[in-house]
């Protein structure tokens, strides 16, 4: 995923983010952080995006750079960057460990002996060691990543084609943001409980401070944009401040990430002419899309530290195949990487842009053998330039068969399904085409995702009575049922897990003849032995080249395999 997220909270949460994004924060030009070669180290300094900012005071503009002070006091305190006002109510103290272990030693009986006392001291405070110990959610650190071959020919380009990457890299960032605002950002009111209600309700933005970083913890090309979204918004309606639905947030990132990789792929094809390619990341990854004509041995060069959580992960899957004698499913494999990925993380070191793209330019210079920045020239002049489609360009037919390549390509992967699963698929459907415009592709994603749902079994009941119009949505919809939260299947699906159902059911499996099994447990590359015998079965369990199989041996003379080899 190139949009990754990261839930901080107010105290450890608050020092990551002053750590590991904010740090070398310099005084440096915002317009063209990434168009200079600095001579400082560090990271160039946060902006203020997204339209939430219009409600705090005149002093916080978009495009204006964010203050290690005002971002203690957004981040820190849930207050206004400036005037230190409180936005909503503040945030909620969560007892440690120590005080609750007082809390309940106060209520044990007086009549203890020294020795109980002690035993149930110890008691107390190991199961409250053992509990975690809650913190405010501040925000979410919103992490755009560009691909591969963006920043490896952002790494070692001209000047000029920099700025251009970095320019397209920022306007893909704005539009998911716009998308993320009007379909992602909502708050919650009301009270939970059997006489209370909850409802759903639009917002005035977000607020979100957003940090150019452009190298890996290995040294390597890494342009990405740390975007972090407070957790303070402001109710369309009441002006009131609360805190953001972060359900729905988590459950849009699949989506915004692709819609991310879409809009840059148009930007930079808009901007440079540069073509995109699917290429294959082997199995239990996702096609990526990258530039046509970076070669995949200069983007490995600039992959080290992906060769080495790879390496991790290989081992990682090593000892489990040796252990369970099988291979880990996908979603192990995820669980893998995902801890490969901390083994194998280093400690951030501060560089000056100066500096890596000097080492860039000469690492590409050995892999391409020629001058790196002359070939990135000529790559992007002798680029062949795609059609850019308008919205009215794509026939409606062809947008009910893509829809209904989604749902069928959802339905493999998922037994239901929501809105923002088929938006993510909708948009991997479209990546070979390149739009004039991120409001030409919205359309046609979200008439594809229309589609979709039309094609799909929907689950969710309908309301049972309809809600006034002060209780809707923009798009009719009750508030007090969350945004695209409506769960679909499929007919397919639904007739597989009959055939499952009724398969499990059945006592009957697949028979061998009884010979076969007389021969494997009388075989020398074979070790056979009779676990238990009754006047009706048989269990064999048989060895066979280190492998176990089990059989039901049945009366008639034929064998039920019950696993399969």
């Amino acid at each position: 995923m190139t949009v990754s997220i990261r839930v901080m909270t107010a105290g450890d949460g608050y020092r990551y983010l002053l750590n590991s994004v904010v740090a070398g924060d310099g005084d440096r030009d915002a317009a063209s952080v990434l168009t200079r070669y600095y001579l400082e180290s560090g990271t160039p300094p946060g902006t203020w995006i997204g339209s939430g900012i219009a409600g705090l005071s005149d002093d916080i503009l978009p495009g204006g750079a964010v203050s290690e002070e005002q971002l203690r006091r957004l981040m820190g305190y849930g207050q206004n960057p400036t005037t230190e006002e409180q936005l909503g109510r503040p945030y909620r103290k969560f007892a440690t460990a120590s005080d609750r272990v007082q809390r309940r030693l106060t209520r044990l009986p007086e009549n203890l002996t020294p020795a109980a006392l002690s035993t149930q001291t110890a008691l107390i405070e190991a199961e409250e060691a053992s509990k975690p110990t809650g913190a405010p959610v501040a925000g979410f650190d919103l992490t755009f990543s560009v691909p591969k071959s963006v920043s490896t020919l952002w790494a070692v380009a001209d000047g000029g084609t920099q700025t251009l990457i970095a320019q397209a890299h920022h306007a893909a960032i704005q539009d998911v943001l716009e998308l993320l605002e009007r379909d992602v950002a909502m708050t919650r009111v009301g009270v939970k409980g059997p006489r209370g209600a909850v409802a759903q309700t639009d917002v005035r933005g977000v607020i979100a401070a957003a940090y150019d970083h452009y190298d890996s913890r290995s040294s390597d090309p890494q342009l990405h944009t740390h975007v972090v979204v407070a957790n303070r918004v402001q109710g369309a309606r009441d002006g009131k401040w609360r805190t953001l639905d972060s359900r729905a947030l988590h459950t849009a990132v699949t989506g915004l990430s692709e819609h991310y990789n879409a809009v840059l792929s148009d930007h930079l094809a808009a901007i440079l002419g540069v073509g995109w390619e699917a290429r294959d990341r082997g199995t239990g990854r996702s096609t990526a899309w990258e530039i046509t004509g970076v070669p995949q041995s200069l983007m490995n060069e600039f992959s080290s530290r992906t060769r080495g959580i790879e390496q991790v992960k290989d081992r990682l899957v090593a000892e489990y195949v040796a252990k369970h004698g099988r291979q880990p499913s996908s979603k192990l494999l995820w669980q893998f990487r995902q801890r490969a990925t901390l083994e194998t993380r280093p400690p951030k070191q501060n560089h000056s842009l100066s500096d890596l793209t000097t080492a860039w330019r000469e690492r590409a210079t050995r892999v391409l053998g020629e001058d790196a920045p002359t070939w990135a020239s000529a790559l992007v002049v002798g680029s062949v330039r795609e059609p850019l489609l308008r919205a009215d360009d794509i026939p409606l037919d062809d947008l009910r068969t893509v829809a209904e390549s989604v749902v069928a390509q959802v339905g493999d992967r998922r037994a239901t399904w929501k809105r923002w699963n088929l938006h993510a698929e909708a948009v991997r459907q479209t990546m070979g085409l390149r739009f004039a415009s991120a409001t030409d592709r919205d359309l046609i994603t979200g008439q594809i995702v229309d589609a979709a749902e039309k094609a799909s079994l929907r689950l969710t009941p309908p309301e049972l009575a309809s809600s006034p119009p002060i209780f809707q949505q923009h798009d009719g919809q009750s508030v007090f049922r969350p945004k695209a939260s409506t769960v679909f299947s499929s007919e397919r699906v639904l007739a597989a897990e009959d055939r499952l159902l009724a398969a499990s059911e059945s006592r009957m499996a697949p028979t061998v003849p009884l010979a076969w099994i007389e021969h494997a447990a009388r075989s020398k590359s074979a070790a056979g032995l009779v676990l238990s015998v009754d006047q009706e079965q048989a269990i064999a369990k048989i060895g066979i080249s280190g492998r176990t199989l089990d059989v039901l041996v049945g009366p008639a003379g034929t064998a039920n395999t019950t696993c399969n080899l």
